[in-house]
């Protein structure tokens, strides 16, 4: 038995029901097969609520109380970290899908292992190696920064600024907003007045979507925009009134991925759940995965502190196939790789770094909004 806790309730809902399908499109992956070790898996999935004393008791319950085998990891580095303690505490391996921001991997976890492909500093490497490597001439000499007070959101955009800072790339605005802000008029007045020619949005879903409308309001024009998860969601298109071309952000799955066993994820995921999947069920699918690979390794699947600290083990020193592409870690379990960058071009998002993975060419500079 495997014991988790998601937000399907709660400020984190909707990407926590995403994990919850994608954990359950692998068990069910897993059970035509046969099972882990012959055994069949069975998934135990509470609801934590969106709170971090509610995930805290819910990882005590499914270890201590219903002793369950292995435990995966819930969606967002604010239930992540206290409930990685909690699993720490137990000697249990935790493999999570959805906590990338820095603070997660600076506790000292032992046990701890992100199954995607990069934390979140580390999500526009790819962009900034491209800005950087443009003629002098193309290259953005300034660029407007606007984050979440969120420790993801921020650690994108920030992971990028500092990039482009040490190449000599100027910060003229640099804008933190509380999470619950829904009036970006000032923040957006800002970047408009900065005539930036780069605007970063270290964003969510809805924040990223009002940000771009105000921007767009005020008639700003850069000539690059980028924002965490907001471009890849499938409603953003509608929400900025389908002005989308040009605008980048930063993506850790595609479906069209040629991946061994993405296709076969993809074809099954979307007959059990009648839509194709996206990344935050390929983040959970994953998670899966790089359990599953250490099990069969260790050959084992149990609370025992010795089969608990051979899967650790296994995991620290080798590589897993997944469906996000080949995954391995650092002693602190951070993934060592980068997202990659998709673009809105003609009417679709298309991936366009690295170049081993490019399904089209960068525009640049971005087309008006």
């Amino acid at each position: 038995m495997i014991g988790v806790s998601l937000p399907l309730t709660g400020d984190f809902s909707e990407p926590g029901k995403g994990v919850e399908r994608g954990y359950k499109a692998w068990a069910k992956i897993v059970n035509d097969k046969g099972g882990l070790l012959g055994r069949k898996v069975e998934l135990k999935i509470l609801d934590d609520q969106s709170n971090a004393d509610r995930v805290v008791s819910d990882y005590e319950q499914l270890i201590g109380r219903d002793e369950v085998d292995l435990v995966f990891g819930p969606f967002s580095t604010r239930l992540v970290v206290p409930s990685a303690r909690v699993a720490e505490e137990y000697g249990m391996l935790f493999v999570e899908p959805a906590g990338a921001a820095p603070e997660v991997f600076d506790q000292g976890f032992k046990n701890l292992f992100y199954a995607a492909p990069a934390v979140a500093n580390d999500h526009y490497n790819h962009l900034a190696d491209y800005i950087l490597a443009l003629p002098a001439g193309e290259r953005p000499k300034s660029v407007a920064y606007a984050a979440m007070d969120d420790p993801f959101a921020q650690g994108t955009a920030y992971g990028l600024k500092e990039k482009l800072e040490k190449g000599g790339i100027k910060t003229v605005v640099d804008e933190v907003y509380p999470p619950n802000t829904t009036d970006f008029g000032s923040i957006a007045a800002k970047i408009a007045d900065s005539k930036a020619d780069m605007v970063v949005g270290g964003s969510q879903y809805q924040d990223g979507v009002n940000l771009i409308v105000a921007l767009q309001q005020l008639n700003y024009q850069p000539k690059m925009a980028a924002f965490s998860t907001a471009p890849t969601e499938p409603e953003f298109a509608k929400a900025i009134g389908n002005k989308t071309e040009g605008i980048l952000a930063p993506t850790g799955y595609t479906q069209k991925a040629d991946y061994p066993s993405n296709k076969e994820f993809v074809e099954k995921y979307t007959k059990q759940f009648g839509k194709a999947p996206e990344e935050d069920e390929a983040n959970a699918y994953t998670t899966g995965q790089v359990v599953a690979a250490a099990v069969e390794a260790a050959d084992c699947a149990s609370q025992d502190p010795e089969c608990q600290s051979k899967l650790v083990d296994w995991l620290r020193g080798n590589e897993v196939e997944t469906v996000v592409g080949p995954l391995k870690w650092d002693d602190k379990g951070r993934p060592q790789s980068a997202h990659m960058i998709q673009q809105w071009i003609d009417g679709e998002i298309q991936i366009v770094l690295p170049e081993a993975q490019k399904e089209a060419d960068l525009v640049h500079p971005k087309p008006a909004w």
